[in-house]
């Protein structure tokens, strides 16, 4: 039995420095565990940079060998990873990844493009696995703490979640001890449609709100009842007048000092 799984670089929320990526840690976690069970063959994947000291991590994460498909990752790259890692990937049982990058705008189909060109069935949201008679018994998240139990025929991959049933184990030994080995890769172009840029995020509008004045048992029984909150409808008169109703309603809730 032959299990991968694809890692990528992740990013600190705060200080933005790159790190290993918490959702792949997940994935190589839960794939340690299968392979040791199963007796597989575990290999660990990176498209990218083989210099990034992220990747490094992974080693001590408990990766013997981290192999990087040698691709250009600048600002203004426009190579496709999907191509090199489905070529790569070929005649695996099972591909293991996270759900999604770190990198804040990331959109999160790398797995299913993957898939597609591999023409593997795919089973995201992974929180739990297990392998079985060549199936594979996943648990997946579900919203409002649902969880829900599907089968599906190897090979296949699967896309874990970020709440997945999985503490990687972070060891410095094994991050002196495992090597990164660079691959040389045929990467294509993106086109035009797949093509990404990369700038400063912009801060979001603040939405003004009144500020609550009701008792906590009056919001209790709002949350129960269906009640009118007040307020006018202005549909006649001149834009000015309307803009008047706004600024003082802004005045009365202490959402505007002038």
């Amino acid at each position: 039995m032959k299990i991968a799984v694809l890692v990528s670089v992740g990013r600190h929320p705060v200080s933005g420095t790159v790190r290993y990526s918490r959702n792949d840690a997940a994935a190589l976690t839960m794939a340690l565990s299968l392979a040791k069970t199963h007796k597989a063959t575990l290999d660990v994947l990176h498209a990218g940079d083989p210099s990034n000291p992220a990747l490094q991590e992974y080693l001590a994460l408990g990766a013997r060998t981290v192999e990087v498909l040698e691709i250009s990752t600048g600002a203004d790259a426009r190579t496709d990873a999907t191509a090199p890692l489905a070529a790569r990937l070929r005649g695996y049982d099972l591909v293991l990844t996270g759900t999604r990058a770190e990198g804040a705008f990331d959109s999160g189909m790398l797995p299913y493009r993957v898939a597609n060109a591999l023409e593997l069935p795919l089973v995201g949201a992974a929180v739990d696995l297990s392998i079985s008679d060549g199936y594979a018994q996943v648990r997946q998240f579900m919203p409002k703490g649902l969880r829900r139990r599907v089968e599906v025929r190897l090979p296949a991959l699967i896309a874990v979640h970020p709440m997945a049933n999985a503490a990687p184990s972070y060891a410095y030994a094994r991050l002196r001890e495992g090597t990164i080995r660079p691959v040389a890769t045929q990467a294509t172009a993106n086109s035009d449609e797949l093509a990404w840029s990369v700038r400063a995020a912009t801060a979001k509008p603040v939405r003004l709100a009144a500020a609550e004045k009701r008792s906590g048992h009056a919001r209790m029984l709002s949350a129960t009842t269906t009640e009118s909150r007040g307020g006018s409808v202005v549909i006649e008169g001149s834009s000015v007048e309307k803009a008047q109703v706004i600024l003082a309603y802004l005045r009365e809730h202490q959402l505007v000092d002038y």
